[in-house]
């Protein structure tokens, strides 16, 4: 007899680890929204193609998600494989990304100033990046005062709105480059370019963007959109939603409702609820703009100066993001996103200060996207974790395990999940 699985939420986390699982289980998956998607979620707007948040691409350097991918959709016929072009908006003009191994298109006495505290902090011995108790530690003893100052301290608290002292380094483990002094003065010399980063090279859908992704993913799967989760209610013979039960539930929405939704009779509370309620997130604005053609993929906007933290030029990725009508005048598109909410009015003047020449056609706010992690974070959604096992009850992707995942880390934590599932033959209270 098949286990009968809920999912909550259709975003990637929802949507991949139902498909993993529906072969040989009866998957359900519930949508609060209308339509599916998640963060990945894109339509179109005057017929150009706008990622509401973010610009999701697609790789891994997992074969196992790899083989997985690829099975759903067809490499050379669905999609392009482009390669990373990102640069960093600084002082009116356009520098390389990552900035270490652009030193040298910086100013002289900038360039002096970094090498001379890159030696520095080589002679003393550079850590393992998991050895630095918090994430400005890590930066400041890893790049030097200067280029922490410049780049990194302005950049991370566009987006993260926190203390950088604050922030634990595990949430970054995997996520960035960690680069030592002779790797930043031979890419220097050579001028090498960043090829370690997983998406240094990505995959894109030829038409949909992400949503073509999310939608395939859904294929074949049942999914009921316009369904508020409103209780989970639990005894000693079933866990329950929408009055029906089932072996186990799959939950990827905000792990800070998680508390106030759960009926459960003869146990007592988790003793972290008021922590797991209290978890920090910033939201997101953007907005879809024409702009002049150009061949970048990514800019980053480091100077406090601006309010935007970066251009994403979804309109490079694929022709069929742009309409014919950008085609014909020599233009493309765009999203420009600012972490946090911002006006309409206030996104508007950003663009006149902004590089490309940018015409809006839509905008967007999300208010939940960043998370951020602190020193507790981790051991306090780990101890959620195993406080709902035996309910049957499993937590899953960006909102339910407080981690920031790209698409390919959301799928890595969906095949994690999996032996867990399979392993259970049914819920042991």
């Amino acid at each position: 007899m098949k286990n009968k699985i809920a999912v909550i939420g259709s975003g990637i986390s929802g949507l991949s680890i139902a498909s993993i699982l529906n072969e040989t289980n009866e998957v359900r998956v519930f949508e609060r929204k209308s339509t599916i998607g998640g963060l990945v979620h894109c339509d179109r707007a005057q017929d150009v193609l706008y990622h509401r948040v973010g610009g999701h691409v697609f790789n891994s350097k997992n074969k196992e998600i790899l083989d997985w991918f690829w099975t759903k959709f067809n490499k050379e016929t669905e999609f392009v494989q482009a390669k990373r072009n990102a640069k960093i908006f600084f002082e009116n003009r356009f520098i390389g990304y990552p900035i270490e191994n652009f030193l040298y298109q910086l100013d002289a006495d900038i360039v002096e100033k970094v090498m001379a505290e890159l030696v520095d902090i080589n002679k003393v011995g550079a850590k393992d990046p998991m050895a630095y108790d918090n994430f400005e530690t890590f930066l400041q003893n890893t790049f030097g005062s200067t280029l922490y100052k410049l780049y990194f301290k302005p950049y991370n608290n566009k987006i993260w709105k926190t203390d950088l002292s604050k922030v634990s380094m595990q949430w970054l483990e995997g996520k960035l480059p960690m680069p030592r002094l002779l790797e930043i003065i031979s890419a220097n010399i050579i001028r090498k370019e960043e090829g370690e980063m997983v998406h240094a090279n990505f995959y894109y859908p030829k038409s949909g963007g992400s949503q073509f992704i999310a939608e395939r993913l859904a294929y074949g799967l049942s999914v009921t959109c316009n369904s508020s989760l409103e209780e989970i209610f639990i005894d000693n013979r079933s866990v329950k939603i929408f009055g029906e039960s089932f072996n186990h539930i799959i939950y990827t929405g905000d792990i800070r409702k998680l508390p106030d939704l759960l009926t459960i009779s003869s146990d007592k509370s988790f003793k972290y609820n008021d922590q797991i309620k209290q978890l920090r997130s910033n939201g997101t604005s953007s907005v879809l703009c024409s702009c002049d053609a150009n061949d970048l993929s990514w800019l980053y906007i480091p100077e406090p100066k601006f309010k935007a933290h970066r251009i994403i030029y979804t309109g490079n990725f694929s022709p069929t993001n742009n309409s014919d009508l950008l085609i014909e005048s020599h233009r493309s598109s765009c999203t420009v996103e600012f972490s946090g909410i911002c006006t309409y009015e206030e996104m508007l003047l950003e663009l006149k200060m902004l590089p490309g020449n940018l015409t809006p056609i839509d905008y967007n706010n999300e208010p939940n996207s960043y998370v951020i992690q602190d020193h507790e974070t981790r051991k306090i959604i780990q101890a959620y974790k195993e406080y709902l096992k035996p309910y049957g009850i499993h937590l899953l992707g960006r909102f339910a395990e407080w981690e920031y995942y790209n698409m390919d880390k959301a799928m890595e934590a969906a095949f994690g999940l999996k032996e867990q599932i399979l392993a259970a033959n049914k819920k042991v209270f």
